[in-house]
């Protein structure tokens, strides 16, 4: 590209997760954050959904590096495997790294330069750009925003943020600073608008922990068991203080929980006298009253420690009526199913149970209207570009910011694969990548819409094997045998499709067929029958042996 400023939007566009910009100018790019999404009702089998980000791939030798905002999955659970492809620098706070690097143990993936930001070190020069962190307070440690010097202008990413004039660690978010930058002149602001919808202010941290207090002090006669975000080290740290201070010990449940926890402590981002934390095969020489337990499962997800919990499958906890379980948290949007399956599981069991529709045991991570507002303030940018939200997210943010006095040709509302060309003059969309979605099963990384559908339909219609046996003669042996599942196939509809079989195979219509054709034909046979009679169409998979 020539001697202009793009913003290409890979993710986190018209959708919450898989954020991911990449800033050009002059054959130098850097690249904000590599998230992942969770996926939808519409993607069975698949565990994650990841940018595309084959253009990166495509102008790998023009990367500088990568900029972390936080720690969150939405903004590095796609790196592993960004990483793997473009093994380029990695920059953020020492609890994003710390996050990163495990993941990238993880992944057994190695020689991958990292760069943390302290207060000593915040400032990164990266090819033509200059690069800022700027602290903000977010519902994890170590959440900065970027203002980033181009030969154009200053560019402004909030990141996730909220302003916190409490939080809990005491670090406070860097309003100073960034009011410096606005007067600064900032050529264009990017701001999270997850909660444009909400007016007002979002809740301190801090108020979470005096209703914590409330609940250990309402159930001291109850183990504890809380699920909170892994990641949210301020929200566990302040149920560590409330066990401290009710004499409770702490054992943590879940895989990410406990490697989030530990992280965290190595780090000093989370603190505990010594004797406090036990490890969860220990709990059984532990009173109930005296003990909490922290876990993942929040979100109702199959595998967390919670879920099993509520299914008897975690061997070392079982829930009685003498366990009180908090959701400290919200349901993230198509969660709430899965939330609600657990409550009724562990309701069941006997256990009161408390969320978020019952108490405020859980505060957003997100700026509402007037946090929005002021930060448009502090900035006070000539150009607008809302992120970090669906389509609905994005306009009303637009008008928000119209009704701070920038002007609606000044804002522009982007969609994923939209190239931007920025300059004093105005936001130009110049070019739209083809950007597919990046679908996770395993370890094994696909993007193929045939797949989703066979998915789609084996999850709705099943499947169904045939089984044909042809001798030498090219006349059938036996009857066809079926394997189905999925649905269900009557005895007369069965018999009525191996006599269609059989007639074709006698009447000599197959024998000049190759067997490849004769598939398609037997495939289109068991079809149109299994559809008149159920109306269903399953994967249908004809297996001939020769002799």
């Amino acid at each position: 590209m020539s001697k202009n400023l793009y913003i290409t939007f890979l993710g986190g566009i018209g959708e919450i997760g898989k954020n991911m910009t990449a800033i050009e100018y002059n054959n130098h790019i850097i690249v904000v954050d590599s998230g992942l999404a969770f996926p939808s009702e519409e993607m069975p089998g698949i565990d994650y959904v990841i940018p595309d980000y084959s253009y990166l791939v495509h102008n790998r030798e023009k990367i500088k590096g990568i900029l972390i905002t936080h720690g969150h999955e939405d903004h590095i659970g796609a790196l592993p495997y960004v990483l793997r492809d473009l093994p380029v620098p990695v920059y953020g706070s020492s609890f994003s790294i710390a996050l990163v690097q495990h993941k990238l143990r993880e992944h057994k993936i190695q020689g991958i330069e990292t760069h943390i930001v302290d207060e000593n070190k915040n400032v990164f020069e990266l090819g033509c750009f200059r690069v800022e962190f700027v602290r903000v307070t977010h519902s994890i440690a170590g959440a900065y925003a970027l203002s980033i010097t181009t030969p154009k202008g200053i560019l402004f990413f909030t990141g996730d943020f909220k302003i916190d004039y409490t939080p809990v660690d005491g670090k406070n978010i860097d309003l100073a600073r960034i009011a410096q930058i606005g007067k600064e002149g900032v050529l264009l602001l990017l701001e999270d608008s997850t909660n444009v919808e909400r007016e007002g202010y979002s809740m301190s941290e801090a108020s979470v922990g005096k209703k914590l207090d409330d609940l250990f002090a309402h159930n001291i006669h109850k183990r504890m068991v809380i699920a909170t975000f892994a990641s949210n080290i301020h929200r566990v740290q302040q149920i560590i203080d409330c066990c401290v201070k009710y004499n409770r010990r702490v054992a943590f449940a879940g895989r990410s929980m406990i490697k989030i926890a530990e992280i965290a402590h190595k780090l000093k981002e989370l603190n505990y006298p010594k004797d406090t934390v036990v490890d969860i095969s220990q709990i059984h020489s532990i009173p109930y009253d005296k003990l909490c337990i922290i876990s993942t499962g929040s979100q109702g997800e199959s595998e967390s420690a919670l879920t099993r919990m509520s299914k008897d499958e975690l061997r070392k906890v079982t829930i009685t009526d003498t366990d009180c379980v908090v959701f400290s948290s919200s349901p993230i949007p198509g969660n709430e199913k899965l939330i609600y399956n657990v409550i009724n599981n562990l309701c069941k069991k006997g256990a009161d149970v408390i969320y978020k529709d019952m108490s405020e045991v859980h505060v957003s991570g997100h700026a509402c209207r007037e946090e929005l507002k002021m930060m448009m303030s502090l900035v006070n940018p000539r150009f607008f570009i809302p992120v970090h939200g669906e389509y609905r997210h994005l306009k009303q943010h637009i008008d928000l910011a119209e009704s701070m006095g920038i002007n609606r040709a000044n804002t522009l509302m982007p969609e994923i694969g939209d190239v931007v060309e920025i300059s004093k003059l105005g936001l130009k969309k110049v070019n739209k990548l083809t950007v597919g979605t990046i679908m996770l099963d395993g370890s094994f990384v696909q993007s193929s819409d045939m797949i989703l559908r066979d998915r789609r339909n084996l999850s709705e219609d099943g499947f169904v094997i045939v089984i044909l046996n042809v001798g030498a003669s090219g006349l059938l042996e036996n009857d066809p045998t079926f394997e189905v599942r999925g649905l269900t196939i009557s005895q007369e509809v069965e018999t009525i499709i191996r006599n269609r079989i059989r007639q074709a195979y006698a009447s000599g219509e197959y024998k000049e067929m190759a067997t490849a054709e004769i598939r398609v034909c037997i495939r289109k046979l068991i079809a149109r029958e299994i559809d008149i009679r159920l109306k269903k169409q399953p994967i249908i998979i004809p297996i001939i042996f020769e002799q």
